[in-house]
C-alpha cells in the first residue's frame, strides 16, 4: 500500500504572516504576486506557494527558497531531485500531498448556488451524469463536486491535466471514492479537509493509499 503525506490549511492569514513567508518565494513567484490587482488574490497566491515550499523543504531537507521546480510538457510541476508532490487550492484552503509515487490531489469548494447541471453536461461522461440524476437534489449537488475533484485528481496524477478527455475515464459520484473505468494502475481516496469542500487523492498503485494528515495550525 502506498502512503502519502497530506498537508493542508487556511489561506486566510494575517498580513504580517504574508510578509514573513514572501521571502520563501523565488524571484519569478514574487514578480507574479506583484501583478495581482486585488490584495486577497495576492495573499492567497503568496501563502499557497510558501506553504508548498515549506512542505517540500521539510520533505527534502533543502531550504524552501532554494527549491527548484521543473515541469513536464503539460505543465505538471516536479522537483528537480526529490519526492513526488501535488498541490491544490480552492477558496480559502490550500493542500499539498507528498509521496514516492506519482499522485494527483484536488480540492474543490462546494460553491452554493452553482449551476452544476450545465457544467456536468459538458464535463462528465454519460454514466456519471446518469448517476448524478439518480440522486436527491442535495446529494447530487455534493456528488457533482466530489466527481469533479476525483476527475481533476486523476488527470493531475497522470500528468496531462485537462488536455486529457474527461470522458475517457469514469469515477463515482457517491461519497465512496472509486475509479470505475479507464484508470488501470491507479487508486483513489477521498480527502475530507474542511466543511464545505470536496477532495480526492489519486496515486499510482492498485490499492487506496494510506494518508497521513498534517493539518496546519
Amino acid at each position: 500500500m502506498a502512503a502519502a503525506e497530506l498537508h493542508f490549511g487556511s489561506l486566510d492569514v494575517a498580513e504580517d504572516e504574508v510578509g514573513r513567508v514572501l521571502a520563501m518565494l523565488d524571484p519569478a513567484e514574487r514578480a507574479r504576486a506583484a501583478r495581482f490587482a486585488f490584495a486577497r488574490d495576492r495573499r492567497r497566491f503568496i501563502v499557497r506557494r510558501a506553504r508548498l515550499r515549506a512542505v517540500l523543504a521539510d520533505a527534502t531537507g533543502v531550504a524552501a527558497e532554494r527549491l527548484v521546480y521543473t515541469e513536464n510538457a503539460y505543465g505538471k510541476p516536479a522537483l528537480v531531485d526529490g519526492p513526488k508532490f501535488s498541490a491544490s487550492h480552492s477558496h480559502e484552503l490550500w493542500a499539498v500531498a507528498v509521496s514516492d509515487r506519482e499522485l494527483g490531489l484536488d480540492v474543490e469548494y462546494r460553491q452554493p448556488g452553482i449551476d452544476w447541471r450545465d457544467l456536468a453536461a459538458g464535463l462528465f461522461g454519460a454514466g456519471e451524469r446518469t448517476a448524478l440524476a439518480a440522486l436527491a437534489e442535495d446529494d447530487a449537488a455534493r456528488g457533482f463536486f466530489d466527481c469533479w475533484a476525483r476527475k481533476e485528481a486523476f488527470v493531475k496524477a497522470i500528468g496531462i491535466g485537462l488536455s486529457y478527455p474527461l470522458d475517457a475515464f469514469a469515477v463515482s459520484v457517491t461519497p465512496e471514492a472509486r475509479l470505475l473505468s479507464g484508470a488501470d494502475g491507479w487508486a483513489i481516496a477521498s480527502v475530507a479537509l474542511a466543511d464545505g469542500y470536496s477532495g480526492a487523492l489519486v496515486i499510482e498503485d492498485d490499492a487506496p493509499p494510506r494518508i497521513i494528515s498534517h493539518p496546519s495550525r
